[in-house]
Order: structure tokens, then C-alpha cells, then sequence
């Protein structure tokens, strides 16, 4: 009796012991890593893990400083540690129960590259639609750059705010770039051979996601103007398991005739397509800011560079919005006003005028953001189009123009700014026109004029210094001008830097 009495002592100690705390070792978020880039000049944030009340201490190399904090109660621990001019490498040892040494550190600059399927776009040739930069053999064999270092975070759907991604750093090499962000790929390839710095790439996109996908859901359900986003996803999550029933209704009766259809030699209908869960859905409100935005904060940024506006085409005018908040609400988390510069989305037969005027309006209201218009680099047919160099160099511009002191560097084409009617013509002030205006391979093309009954039809459009005239014989009486206001165009209104002019539109 006695050794059963034991034996079940034992027993039930055993199972308090799985149930205890361990003795946690200090971990770190997958971005603080071999490899890794932290922000020049600059306040650094260095944070992980350990026991609650732990004390942990940060040193570095480039000025043998060291930091000290206690974990908190529920183990997370952060410190904030300066850094010095661009340089390395360097070492960084964090210590608490156990040493962890975080080698081949760089200072420099730090970017985080984000949006839809153009960001994803891999330099080199890829599965289905990622099919590489125009001559991507000849881009991926010269990409070798030590100066640049790469991390792409796995995509993740997550219903609630993650702490953590996964992902690695990497140095910039033909056996790494291929399958890295092309357009994030130039972009820095660009800052590094301007400035000499080491810049530290994180890509973190998803092709075919509306901007919600990327915003807090406070954020969200804060104003009005979004709450059909969020009704739509509770539509969705209500209706699901009534879809999935119907899905396996219609799937039974699928195979029972695609076998009868079969035995007979024939060819059987494609299969029903299952419904998707919106708690596992890419394309549902703020699972990727929880999965892929909220575990990188925060890692300190010098700015951000964005491509991605397709999937909010049909919904412009909330993405004139909604976009700004999505900005904003990533400005206030990170707690940095830092530069945001976006692409304006290229010329496709289903892309609506008005997203692109969308995204002119946010340069226009959003302090410390820049556009790069591409409408000379478009594919009617290709909503991926190849040529993503100049779309990471002309976004580029304006970072070594605002960002690094290139002053003399044109970094925008012309950008509208205002009218004045004269005498049966429209005069059109425009922005960024230091080098005069010209127009490519001909006369002025894609400009319309209007009168009071609104019906455009197309213009004669002259350069006159740094304005442009427009009229047409068939409007006495203009009233407004629209340029390029197509889903499809050509556009060839340039400046003397020759970069393309925004397209726009005078009427609302």
C-alpha cells in the first residue's frame, strides 16, 4: 500500500512539474540576427524575451556601450541603443542566464519595402506571374552587392497581433537576389551606389491585397467611411460554414458525375471551387498588418517605399481615405514621422483613372511622402509589368533628394497645380518643371477640354515656357482639362529630367 501511495505521488509531482515556468533562455525576434542592419545615426530599439524580471544587458562594438533592463511580466524586454556613422562590422552581445553574439552587424540605412504582388515581384524568374525583370539572367548574375542586405518575411495570415516573423537576413549575390523584391532590389541598389552606405532591405508584400489588409483594425472601425470593409468581412465569416456545407454538396455531386463522365471516355467540368476562410484570407482586413507589420515594430526604419493600389481600384474614392490612414497609422506605431514614397499604379486596361488620382491626392494632402509615376512603364495586358528598375529608380529619386542631400537630383516629372481660362484656351500651371517641359516623340498627347456640359473631347495641347495652352475648336468656352485620364494611355509629357508628368484632372 505504501509504494502505491508513493507511486502516485510521484506521479502527480511529475505532472505539476509540466505545468511549471521553465527557466526561459533569452530569444530574439528573427529580425535582430546575423547579418543584420540597424539605423545609422540614430536610437536603435533591440528587444526579445526572457524570464519576467530578468535583467538582460545589450553591448556593442562600435562604441562599447552597454544598456541594461529587466524583462517584464510577461518576459518581453527592449532597449534602446545609439548608433554611430554607417560601418562594420560589428558585434552585438546580449546577456542574461545564457549569451547570445549577433555577428556581421552593419550600420547604415534601413528601409521597409511593402504593398501587393508589384512589390512581391521577384527579380528573377519565378512560378506563374512572377515572371523576372526584363533580361532578369544578366540581372541576377551582376547582382553582387555586400553593401546591400535582404530580409523577406513570410507571408502570414493572423487573426490577432503576432510578435514575431520568420525570415533571415541575407547579403546581396546571385545565389540571394533572384527571388528577392525586384523593385526593392533597385531601390537600394541605388541608395547604396549614391551614398556608399550598407542599406538593409525588408520586404514585407502579398500580391493581390487591398490596403486594408495592411492597417489596424482600429483603425478601421474608427471611421465611417471604411465600415463597409469591416461589414464585408463579417458578412463573410457569418456566411462561410453555410458555404463550406453548400461547397461539399456540390463536390459530392461533382465527382459522382465526373466518374460517370470518366468510365464513358469523356471529360469531366472543373471542380467546384472551395469557399476561403476569411480568418485565413490574405485579402481580410488586418490580418497581414498582424501577421507581417505589427511583429516588425519596432525595428527602426529610415522610410518606407509602397506598390500597391490594384486591388482598392474599384473602391478610389475610400482609398483616398484610406490610404492616408494607412500611412498615418503606421507613422504613429513605429512613432516616426519617416518618408513614405509610393508608386502610382501603371497604365492596365482594368485600372481605373481614378486610383491613380487617389494616390496624387495623398502626395498632395501627406507630408513627407513622394510618388513615382510610371505611366511610360505599363503593360496594358500585364498588370505585372517587367520593367521594375526604373520603378525602384524613380523611387530612389526622391529619397537621395529628400533623404540623403542630393539637392542638384530632379526627383519628380511635372505635377499639376493649378488653372487660369483665357481666352477660349486653358492654361495648366504645373510643379517640378526646373528643366522646362517637352514633349517625346511628337506633339502633346492624351489631353481632352470641356465646357460647362462636362462632355470632353480631345485637345490641342502646346508647351509655352514652363505651361502648357489647351483648347479645341469645339469648345468655345472651356471649363476643364483632363490629361492621360485613361485606363490605358500614352502618354509623352515630360520634364527636362525626363521624368513623365502624373496624369490629372481639373473637373471633380
Amino acid at each position: 500500500m505504501r509504494s502505491v501511495h508513493y507511486s502516485f505521488r510521484l506521479l502527480l509531482a511529475s505532472l505539476l512539474l509540466l505545468h511549471l515556468p521553465a527557466l526561459a533562455n533569452i530569444s530574439l525576434p528573427a529580425l535582430i540576427a546575423d547579418g543584420m542592419v540597424l539605423q545609422q545615426n540614430s536610437r536603435v530599439a533591440i528587444w526579445g524575451w526572457a524570464d519576467p524580471g530578468e535583467t538582460v544587458s545589450v553591448t556593442n562594438d562600435w562604441d562599447h556601450k552597454t544598456v541594461k533592463t529587466k524583462a517584464g511580466a510577461d518576459g518581453r524586454w527592449q532597449v534602446s541603443m545609439a548608433t554611430t556613422s554607417a560601418g562594420g562590422p560589428y558585434q552585438l552581445m546580449i546577456k542574461g542566464k545564457n549569451e547570445i553574439h549577433i555577428d556581421q552587424v552593419m550600420l547604415g540605412e534601413v528601409w521597409l519595402c511593402s504593398g501587393q504582388s508589384n512589390m512581391e515581384f521577384p527579380l528573377g524568374k519565378g512560378q506563374g506571374w512572377r515572371s523576372g525583370e526584363i533580361n532578369w539572367e544578366q540581372e541576377v548574375a551582376a547582382a553582387t552587392d555586400p553593401r546591400i542586405r535582404m530580409f523577406t518575411v513570410k507571408q502570414m495570415v493572423a487573426g490577432t497581433p503576432l510578435n514575431n516573423v520568420s525570415g533571415t537576413w541575407q547579403t546581396c549575390s546571385p545565389q540571394t537576389a533572384g527571388s528577392f523584391s525586384a523593385v526593392a532590389y533597385y531601390f537600394g541598389r541605388e541608395i547604396a551606389r549614391a551614398t556608399g552606405f550598407t542599406v538593409g532591405l525588408i520586404h514585407s508584400s502579398w500580391g493581390g491585397t487591398p490596403a486594408e489588409s495592411w492597417v489596424r483594425q482600429d483603425i478601421l472601425g474608427s471611421d465611417k467611411y471604411f465600415s463597409d470593409i469591416l461589414q464585408r468581412y463579417r458578412s463573410d465569416s457569418i456566411e462561410f460554414p453555410q458555404a463550406t456545407a453548400q461547397y461539399q454538396e456540390e463536390l459530392a455531386r461533382w465527382k459522382a458525375s465526373s466518374d460517370s463522365i470518366t468510365s464513358k471516355g469523356g471529360k469531366p467540368a472543373a471542380a467546384p471551387k472551395a469557399p476561403i476562410d476569411p480568418e485565413k484570407n490574405s485579402k481580410s482586413p488586418t490580418k497581414l498588418y498582424n501577421g507581417m507589420i505589427h511583429p516588425l515594430i519596432p525595428y527602426t526604419l529610415k522610410g518606407v517605399i509602397w506598390y500597391q493600389g490594384e486591388s482598392n481600384s474599384s473602391r478610389a474614392i475610400q482609398y483616398r481615405k484610406l490610404f492616408p490612414a494607412l500611412i498615418k497609422s503606421w507613422r504613429a506605431e513605429w512613432k516616426s514621422e519617416f518618408p513614405f514614397y509610393f508608386v502610382q499604379i501603371a497604365p492596365h486596361h482594368q485600372q481605373l483613372p481614378e486610383i491613380r488620382e487617389a494616390q496624387f491626392m495623398t502626395l498632395r494632402s501627406v507630408p513627407n511622402t513622394g510618388m513615382a509615376v510610371i505611366t511610360d512603364a505599363g503593360d496594358s495586358l500585364d498588370i505585372h509589368p517587367r520593367n521594375k528598375e526604373i520603378v525602384g529608380r524613380r523611387l530612389s529619386l526622391w529619397a537621395l533628394n529628400k533623404v540623403y542631400g542630393k539637392k542638384d537630383s530632379i526627383f519628380s516629372g511635372p505635377l499639376y497645380r493649378r488653372i487660369r481660362k483665357e481666352n477660349g484656351s486653358i492654361r495648366v500651371y504645373f510643379d517640378h518643371t526646373e528643366k522646362g517641359l517637352t514633349a517625346k516623340d511628337g506633339a502633346l498627347r492624351e489631353f481632352m477640354i470641356a465646357g460647362a456640359d462636362k462632355r470632353f473631347v480631345p485637345a490641342i495641347a502646346k508647351i509655352e515656357g514652363n505651361t502648357i495652352v489647351v483648347w479645341s475648336d469645339e469648345v468655345k468656352e472651356p471649363e476643364a482639362v483632363r490629361f492621360a485620364w485613361k485606363n490605358v494611355m500614352r502618354p509623352n509629357l515630360y520634364n527636362g529630367a525626363g521624368l513623365p508628368a502624373s496624369p490629372f484632372r481639373t473637373d471633380e
